[in-house]
């Protein structure tokens, strides 16, 4: 046996080296949090799967976009008053959306699953930058996907932050998706 090891030095020290980087670095990657999504999503495991999107960042990002969007850049009033809506009303939202989501994931919806060519993409063209991370490519349709991940101070897990372009998403979930979002919460009747 001591004798094989010696022969083999280099190639036990490559293979611990890189047993040790697989176990110790990997799981702590961006990369690894995109794979992990999606392994999530095709078990239908939607807390899981909840666990690495940041609802309230995503939710309070579409909201900035969208008022950005309607305000334009002329109409500063309407840009303050709009962002001080989106936050006021991004908690409750994103606490809908995200039990919306992982109903969605538990029950094996099409509009949520992960393409592994699209898992791939986001991977090959990360880009880490400290504790944060951003991917952009685009699908076999056209749409540009431009996703921002961040490290949570808190678990340390990697999450998704913030989609760019969010509207194209909400078409494309209305166009194909028959059970809408519960309503708001809030007081009900005429």
């Amino acid at each position: 046996m001591a004798r094989f090891a010696i022969r083999h030095l280099t190639a036990i020290v490559i293979i611990v080296v890189i047993a040790a980087w697989a176990i110790f670095h990997l799981p702590t990657t961006p990369s690894w949090a995109i794979y992990q999504l999606k392994r999530a999503i095709d078990a239908r495991d939607g807390a899981m799967a909840g666990t690495y999107i940041n609802f309230p960042s995503v939710v309070r990002h579409a909201g900035y976009e969208m008022v950005q969007d309607k305000a334009g850049a002329d109409n500063m009033l309407g840009q303050i008053l709009g962002k001080g809506a989106v936050d006021m009303f991004s908690k409750p939202v994103a606490a809908m959306v995200q039990t919306w989501s992982e109903r969605q994931v538990d029950d094996g919806a099409r509009n949520v699953q992960m393409p592994g060519w699209a898992v791939v993409a986001a991977i090959v063209m990360l880009h880490r930058n400290g504790d944060t991370a951003y991917t952009r490519f685009t699908d076999a349709r056209g749409r540009v996907w431009d996703i921002e991940m961040a490290r949570d101070p808190d678990s340390g897990r990697w999450q998704v932050v913030e989609i760019k372009d969010i509207g194209q998403l909400i078409q494309r979930l209305q166009g194909q998706n028959t059970t809408s979002p519960p309503p708001a919460p809030g007081p009900s009747g005429p």
